[in-house]
């Protein structure tokens, strides 16, 4: 079988190796695709692997040798997988490869606001400290983490580990999942209503999949419940936010802090709001890419190509 990679340059930038995944099949690697090129770069391929390339009715349509699709990912929005599913196409992910990984750079994001250590090492090396009449200077606000509330909206593998950090800081846990395991509930965990959350919490984090149920959730509205100087992050998908009204929300001070590693359109356009609102952090969507998580990654994409080789996919999103 024919294997084409539409744009693994992201998770293999010559630091992986693609050789198990060379010995399923003729193999194809493309470091990136533009939209136009899609279906020219598929060719003939009957395995079909991306991980923001879409895939469209249309490239389903002008490439009827498809037989499966790997999403180099753990979400799949990219892809019609319903009207894959209408082909007979299995759409394989890869789930929880990510999930120390993204909950560490939470704290990542999270740690650098409530001591904004990178502003105050400038200033020492800028000699201030030297020459201070005092033993000790701060710019901003120095928060501590013991006995604030986390609200994690998406109670998953990454939404758990998330909060057992948390509660490593001795914070408390607010949730809210679609489908709640209360056996997690505890002392410090308790699973809320989203308007429960939303006024009860300090430090907002996301990590849900971006579905039309939960498109552009954080908004004027949604903003409104929520307690004067929160902390908002996001590490899942920038469509969960309306970014003006973030924007918005931290320049009139009802956020305090905004901290994003994903956003609407990636790369970040010039036009986007989140860029000159006042305190924001904007990562370039790297909470997913040390190079462990990367490696599990490639190790479960290869797995999934050879599971459905041998007629028993896994992973399938659109059963």
């Amino acid at each position: 079988m024919k294997i084409v990679v539409l744009d693994g340059y992201t998770l293999n930038p010559n630091d992986l190796s693609w050789d198990a995944m060379e010995k399923l099949g003729e193999f194809v690697c493309y470091d990136r695709t533009a939209n136009e090129d899609i279906i020219s770069k598929i060719g003939g391929a009957e395995i079909v692997i991306t991980n923001k390339t879409p895939l469209t009715k249309e490239v389903f349509d002008s490439c009827p040798n498809i037989k499966y699709v790997g999403v180099l990912a753990t979400g799949y929005n990219v892809v019609d997988v319903n009207y894959a599913k209408e082909k007979g196409i299995p759409v394989c992910n890869v789930p929880t490869y990510g999930t120390t990984a993204v909950a560490q750079f939470v704290f990542a994001l999270l740690l650098e606001i409530c001591h904004n250590i990178k502003h105050h090492s400038d200033e020492v090396k800028k000699g201030r400290w030297t020459n201070s009449e005092d033993f000790c200077f701060w710019d901003t606000p120095l928060i501590e983490l013991a006995g604030k509330t986390m609200g994690i909206i998406g109670y998953g593998k990454i939404g758990q580990n998330t909060a057992k950090i948390a509660q490593a800081f001795g914070m408390n846990i607010l949730a809210v999942a679609k489908t709640p395991n209360f056996s997690l509930e505890s002392d410090n965990m308790k699973y809320v209503s989203l308007d429960e959350l939303l006024s009860s919490s300090d430090v907002i984090s996301l990590h849900c999949p971006l579905f039309p149920n939960t498109e552009n959730m954080i908004n004027k509205e949604s903003i409104a419940k929520m307690k004067d100087g929160v902390i908002l992050i996001n590490t899942s998908r920038g469509g969960l936010v309306v970014e003006k009204d973030v924007a918005d929300g931290i320049n009139s001070g009802k956020i305090y802090f905004g901290a994003f590693d994903v956003v609407s359109t990636e790369p970040i356009v010039e036009s986007n709001p989140l860029l000159s609102a006042n305190n924001t952090l904007i990562t370039p969507h790297i909470a997913w890419a040390p190079k462990a998580a990367r490696a599990r990654l490639m190790k479960v994409a290869v797995q999934n190509v050879e599971a459905f080789i041998y007629g028993k996919p896994q992973n399938v999103v659109n059963k």
